[in-house]
């Protein structure tokens, strides 16, 4: 392969060098995680990101058309013929003036990054494609995740729709939503249920690939987190390359928000932007290693010597104490987030904090959302719901400019949609009292009225 692009330790006291076909990502000297790194100064660079708006003019080329392959140049690790793209990336960044009003900012302050709008529904196709691609590179004949979901669903529709690998899925006992799995087995990949929860079959799947040579699609892969770079290029493209003060994601496995710390941190490297904006990281209360780490443990990347004693210990309690992640937000039920190196990095380049949200705060942030046109899945609203958190606090202000990222669709996981404007006492309790949310604060429940035409106009002219 070319020596223009290779993979590299994040270490700085290691940056051992790993060839770009080595599917193992942990660095073989000390056994961290890797980078996609490049040799920018005998690569091509645009002088400007303004460059990147011709591409609309060739949208009838597949790569141009993909909003992740149109940025080819930021990374550019694969030759355009080997590139596996279905059209990803056609997402929203749209002004959202009424949830501004909810999180008490000022009109056109917020705008809402919509990765609902991927062919799989979730911004895990950014990554996806990027990872088949590299794949493809190196003659991968199957692919393998663990998931909660939507990575089971992304791997799934790109082993369908490009009939490159067979698509094997680790899923835990009852911790991967209906929307989610119907997607996986719809596209026809092999789906393993495990006893445990995520955690457990990432460790697994892990240990599976090694050992049978499957290529793994989790985000320990750099190859995803180059494609996930996009999403930040996609912002800056619909704010006209005006940097935003905060980006908002929710956090999980932590493999977006170490991908945006990379976009900025190359950007400002190669002299396209002039200042980051900061990031802000949500996670669920009910999963909260990253934000118990950060704020409550102060652990910091501190140049890459980050005190690994206190990350050791924090999981050696966790394991100690049999604690799972327990949260209706699906989508980030993780507790050992296997990119929390690199979100400590991403942190400190960009200025960031991490907040935690009960469930009933994302599941009210979630209504206000779809109160303004966009659906979304739970985790997704975790942003907003620490949006919320951030403003109250003073640290973000009502004029600064942010962009909240929704991560998934609503039809991602629509039961906990139904159960949250339910009127039925059980459909509530099943799905969200049990796991205790008490009350909802936007319920839109439908009206109940006898069969009569007059009763039913009554109905309409009282409530519409």
């Amino acid at each position: 392969m070319s020596d223009l692009a290779f993979q590299q330790c994040i270490n700085p006291r290691c940056r051992a060098t790993v060839d770009l076909a080595d599917t193992s990502f942990r660095c073989p000297a000390c056994g961290g995680l890797l980078d996609v790194a490049y040799d920018w100064d005998r690569l091509p660079v645009p002088t400007s990101l303004r460059h990147f708006e011709g591409k609309w003019a060739t949208r009838t080329d597949p790569l141009d058309f993909s909003g992740v392959w149109r940025f080819r140049e930021l990374f550019p690790f694969a030759p355009d013929e080997r590139v596996m793209t279905i059209g990803e990336g056609q997402t929203l960044c749209q002004r959202a003036d009424g949830v501004a009003a909810y999180v008490g900012m000022r009109p056109g302050c917020l705008y809402l990054q919509y990765e609902g709008m991927n062919p799989s529904g979730s911004f895990k196709d950014n990554g996806m494609t990027a990872a088949f691609t590299h794949a493809r590179t190196v003659g991968a004949r199957r692919a393998a995740c663990a998931s909660t979901g939507n990575t089971s669903a992304s791997l799934a529709i790109y082993c369908a729709a490009t009939s490159l690998m067979r698509a094997v899925i680790f899923i835990g006992s009852g911790k991967i939503s209906y929307g989610k799995l119907s997607q996986a087995l719809d596209y026809g990949a092999l789906t393993v249920q495990i006893a445990g929860d995520f955690d457990d079959a990432l460790r697994r799947v892990q240990e599976i690939s090694r050992q049978l040579g499957i290529y793994l699609v989790n985000s320990v892969n750099p190859f995803r987190l180059e494609g996930q770079k996009t999403i930040m290029f996609r912002i800056l493209e619909a704010l006209r390359w005006e940097i935003p003060d905060w980006i908002v994601v929710p956090g999980g496995n932590l493999g977006n928000v170490s991908s945006f710390g990379k976009a900025f941190a190359e950007l400002r490297d190669l002299g396209l932007i002039d200042r980051n904006p900061r990031l802000a990281v949500v996670n669920a209360s009910g999963a909260d290693t990253f934000y118990q780490l950060y704020e409550r443990h102060g652990l910091r990347w501190n140049g890459g010597d980050f005190d690994r004693a206190k990350l050791d210990a924090y999981m050696k309690a966790m394991d100690v104490g049999d604690l799972r992640a327990d949260t209706l937000a699906s989508a980030i039920e993780i507790n050992r987030p296997v990119n929390l190196p690199k979100a400590l990095r991403a942190l400190d380049q960009c200025g960031g904090v991490v907040r935690e949200v009960s469930d009933t705060e994302i599941l009210d942030a979630k209504a206000r959302v779809g109160a303004g046109g966009l659906g979304c899945e739970p985790a997704s609203a975790a942003s907003v719901a620490g949006l919320l958190k951030l403003v109250k606090e003073g640290i973000i202000a009502p004029s600064d400019r942010v962009v909240c990222v929704l991560t998934g669709h609503l039809l991602k996981d629509p039961d906990a949609t139904v159960a949250y404007h339910s009127s039925d006492p059980k459909t509530f309790d099943e799905k969200l009292g049990k796991r205790g949310v008490k009350r909802v604060a936007f319920a839109n429940r439908a009206v109940q009225v006898p069969n009569d035409l007059n009763e039913i106009i009554k109905a309409i002219e009282l409530y519409a």
